[in-house]
């Protein structure tokens, strides 16, 4: 899931990609993900049923992208285990193309594919620089229109820095350098500037997690991709990093 964004007719929304029983990539949107009952609000590595449309809203005309029907979405059971190395998770991602940043871009420009999945070869860094504290004018607006003709909207916090990796494939002459749009990050900055009481040690936390850790010689970790709607500009949705496996074991490159 991406980090979530304010909506007029959602109140908010977050951006969803899964694969299907059947390994196909799909994007559900929109989703009022927080406003959903507890009982739909699923979490990551999560099987559910829910019903689609056969095209994305509007003019989205990315192959995966889905209407979602938001009232059939059910949870169908607990979350698989990152037991065993992460064993049930990579049943299912190892089974999955992994393409390079190039060969996703002439993907989409053949065939609208925009999700997939990107092994780096070299990742170089984390860069953090400064994005504007407060949502733009028109969505202030509209938290305050909310607040006024129905109950209070739920606290959305405004993340004050942009976080992009910076990192080669194995056909990279120069560095990619993409933005990282994960929900999962956006929660990570906010837990630790609520713990540390200051926003840069908060955004360095994230770099040690999502540079230092997630990419140490001990794991084995990919890159989720997808396009932005209507710029179709490339960004990370996701990080898969489970424990290296010993060669011979599973190839996960295979």
């Amino acid at each position: 899931m991406t980090y979530p964004h304010p909506s007029r007719g959602y109140q908010e929304l977050v951006c969803t990609a899964g694969i299907t029983r059947s390994l196909d990539w799909v994007r559900l949107y929109p989703i009022d993900y927080r406003y959903r009952a507890k009982s739909q609000q699923f979490h990551k590595y999560q099987w559910i049923n829910v019903g689609l449309a056969s095209r994305g809203a509007g003019n989205d005309n990315r192959c995966e992208s889905r209407r979602p029907d938001l009232d059939s979405i059910r949870i169908l059971g607990p979350p698989l285990s990152s037991g065993d190395g992460w064993r049930e998770r990579r049943e299912i991602i190892e089974k999955m193309p992994i393409r390079t940043v190039n060969q996703l871009r002439g993907l989409y420009d053949s065939d609208r594919i925009s999700i997939g999945i990107v092994r780096p070869t070299e990742m170089l860094d984390l860069e953090i620089e400064p994005a504007d504290p407060e949502w733009k004018p028109e969505w202030q607006a509209l938290f305050s229109q909310l607040t006024l003709f129905g109950d209070a909207p739920k606290d959305l916090a405004k993340i004050p820095f942009k976080f992009s990796y910076v990192f080669r494939c194995e056909d990279s002459v120069n560095p990619h350098r993409t933005m990282i749009e994960d929900w999962e990050l956006g929660v990570l900055y906010l837990k630790e500037r609520e713990r540390k009481a200051d926003e840069k040690l908060a955004a360095q936390s994230v770099k040690d997690k999502y540079l230092v850790w997630m990419f140490s010689k001990d794991r084995d970790p990919l890159l989720f991709m997808g396009t932005t709607f209507p710029y179709n500009a490339w960004v990370v949705i996701g990080v898969f990093y489970p424990p290296k496996q010993c060669q011979g074991v599973l190839d996960f490159g295979s």
